[in-house]
């Protein structure tokens, strides 16, 4: 199967996810600037989670620049990432209604999150195994490349954390996209040769 396909399948899917959260953003029940306040939280949230898509997205599209070979297990492997990002609609709506009323939601998210990292990290790990040394992707990311060990270290951290104070589960998880809104800059600098 030719890589072009698991990208404009993964491509596809993740747009339908982030119009699920769109949809499921509603409009305030009065007309007045307060009823549009009392949502804030709502958007607060889609917005993260939206935010958090958008990193997801460009990272699995710089990633797949310097692949060449793809086979089941990738496959698979894209397929349960694609899973875990699924969740965003239900875990972005249950923290919007919910939020501060209760510690379930913010470590529900905290846990897709953790998911997402972990099923990353295992789509990354498949794709070093299919892709020979003499490869990209093994010359730009088979050594020191930390960063999906790193994010899932914190956000095992952060839901330790919101067991103290549920909205700082999602406060580190965002904080840790940090790492990830500058792609690999070994991809860049291999493209760009």
């Amino acid at each position: 199967m030719s890589k072009n396909r698991v990208e404009a399948f993964t491509d596809g899917v993740i747009a339908i996810i982030i119009t699920i959260m769109v949809l499921e953003l509603r409009p305030p029940a009065g007309g007045s600037f307060q009823a549009l306040w009392d949502l804030r939280f709502q958007f607060l949230i889609y917005l993260v989670s939206f935010i958090t898509l958008a990193v997801y997205w460009n990272n699995h599209h710089h990633l797949f620049q310097v692949v060449k070979h793809v086979d089941g297990a990738v496959l698979w492997a894209n397929v349960a990432f694609l899973f875990a990002v699924s969740l965003f609609p239900f875990a972005t709506a249950w923290v919007g209604e919910r939020h501060l009323k209760s510690i379930a939601p913010e470590l529900f998210y905290g846990g897709v999150v953790l998911l997402a990292d972990i099923t990353y990290y295992l789509l990354v790990q498949c794709l070093l195994r299919v892709n020979t040394k003499s490869d990209a992707i093994s010359h730009v990311l088979g050594r020191g490349y930390r960063k999906p060990l790193i994010t899932i270290a914190g956000n095992v951290l952060a839901l330790g954390l919101g067991w103290w104070w549920a909205p700082l589960t999602i406060i580190v998880d965002t904080l840790l996209l940090l790492v990830w809104v500058v792609p690999e800059r070994r991809i860049e600098q291999h493209l760009s040769h």
